[in-house]
């Protein structure tokens, strides 16, 4: 007698062998997979208080979003066409803008996000760009986590501290919302980092990684150098705890000589994670593979237009590479197959060859290579029994999916998001028939919604909601004044 039997669905488990199983079942037992077969040899040997129908759906891993930034699902594309002030609003909303209520609703409305396109795990990193974390104080980092575990999914969340000389200046709210400034150092970044990995790491859905920010050819160009040098001990001091404690380390905007920098300080490894890695130098490329360092490719992100990330070197050198949404800001959803169809274009019109990422690395690169560029694939990007029972259904039954045969091909091609009909994550059924079974959706977005307005007005921001000159008419925005 297991706990649970999903039965009839076509499985693409992503284990070792690439099985595929055409009418197959998996039995979950205390959040794990019993077993796994076609559903004739299942049911003749288990049985289940319940037993899932899932006739008519291709079973998955669950999906795996290998970066991603908390805090961007109430900001999107605010600021970003109307004079790029972007890059301006995270820096405000992330040190002075945020309580720890606009980090509990966007990790909620985030969450809800992935768990509706069929995303049970991601990275999130507790801020934006490749500098501005909101580690000045764990009730913050706490915030985030607690709103996650509402939902239900699984996350890796990074924190770590702001690049040193550390100008921005942080702020906690008074009880008339007002910002009250406080100066920040490393030293309480870190106190910061050390009390979240004790309070949230290796817990049932939540796991932190650690980070520093990249330090480019331009940082120690413009650095004074006794900067520069505080900031190069300062990424071994945090790598050194990310060691110490067993977490995942990661950078975000690698670029410029970046990751020649890192393996020169010791940085590398098959426990960090490099995103975006665009325009790598050859040498490069080799100190990834070498290192089992994993790279979390974007390529949907704006980074991505600006260089290119060789995710293909990369893989065909021996490098693990991932796909990661870079978060719903400002330009893009958290829906994994938009990522991983991008990918494919990405690749294939640069080298002009369309038999370049096929479809089956793809899906690699957002299930069990996914898992292990976050060091979790023990545990999570594969059906296969002893693993966590973190699945997902895709509804066939829709007629941009037939007819229903190449089943693989199909759901790389042509499913999106909203196809995922049923979701678990760790035996239990977060969503069903497309409705999440234990959250109220409604409640979430209202949350949501009263947090962006607040987060608005205290950065005074209503006048970027309008449309920018240039949205209409034009075949691009016209130049900004000099």
């Amino acid at each position: 007698m297991a706990d649970l039997i999903v039965s009839g669905a076509f499985v693409i488990t992503m284990d070792p062998a690439r099985r595929v199983i055409a009418d197959g079942s998996v039995v979950i037992e205390d959040g794990k997979i019993l077993a796994i077969g076609r559903r004739d040899e299942i049911e003749s040997r288990f049985a289940a208080p319940e037993v899932l129908d899932a006739g008519g759906t291709v079973m998955l891993p669950g999906l795996i979003d290998v970066h991603a930034h908390a805090g961007h699902g109430l900001i999107k594309t605010m600021g970003m066409e109307q004079g790029d002030h972007w890059e301006e609003i995270c820096g405000k909303v992330y040190t002075t803008a945020s309580p720890p209520e606009f980090w509990y609703a966007e990790a909620r409305l985030a969450a809800l996000e992935r768990l509706r396109f069929g995303v049970t795990c991601g990275v999130s990193l507790l801020g934006g760009g490749d500098t501005i974390m909101r580690t000045d104080d764990p009730c913050y980092g706490s915030a985030h986590c607690e709103g996650v575990v509402d939902i239900g999914t699984r996350s890796v969340v990074a924190v770590g501290p702001t690049r040193a000389p550390h100008p921005l200046a942080y702020a906690t709210r008074d009880a008339d919302d007002r910002p009250v400034p406080y100066p920040v150092g490393f030293d309480r970044q870190m106190a910061t980092c050390r009390d979240l990995i004790d309070r949230w790491h290796g817990t049932a859905t939540v796991d932190i990684a650690l980070l520093y920010p990249v330090l480019r050819d331009e940082h120690e160009a413009s650095m004074p150098p006794d900067v520069y040098a505080q900031a190069c001990r300062q990424a071994q001091t945090v790598r050194a705890l990310s060691r110490e404690r067993g977490t995942l380390f990661t950078q975000d905007g690698n670029w410029r000589g970046s990751i020649r920098r890192a393996e020169r300080l010791g940085l590398l490894g098959p426990d960090a994670l490099l995103s975006h890695c665009i325009d790598l130098h050859e040498d490069e490329i080799g100190l990834c593979a070498e290192t089992q360092t994993r790279i979390a490719h974007n390529p949907s992100a704006i980074a991505s237009i600006l260089g290119r990330c060789p995710a293909i070197e990369l893989m065909e050198a021996g490098a693990v590479v991932a796909i990661g949404s870079d978060a719903t800001a400002p330009d893009r959803s958290g829906d994994m197959f938009r990522h991983l169809q991008q990918a494919m274009h990405y690749h294939r019109r640069h080298f002009r060859d369309p038999s370049v990422l096929p479809p089956g690395k793809a899906l690699e690169m957002v299930t069990i290579d996914a898992a292990k560029a976050i060091g979790l694939d023990d545990r999570i990007g594969s059906l296969e029994t002893g693993k966590a029972a973190d699945l997902i259904l895709i509804d066939m039954r829709r007629p941009h999916l037939h007819p229903v045969n190449m089943e693989p091909f199909r759901i790389v091609y042509f499913a999106n998001g909203n196809d995922v009909d049923t979701v678990i994550v760790g035996g239990r059924i977060l969503l069903r028939q497309g409705v999440p079974v234990h959250t109220n959706p409604a409640a979430v977005l209202s949350d949501a919604q009263r947090e962006a307005e607040r987060m608005i007005d205290r950065i005074d921001a209503r006048h970027l909601l309008a449309l920018p000159d240039g949205f209409w008419g034009h075949a691009r925005y016209p130049a900004s004044p000099a």
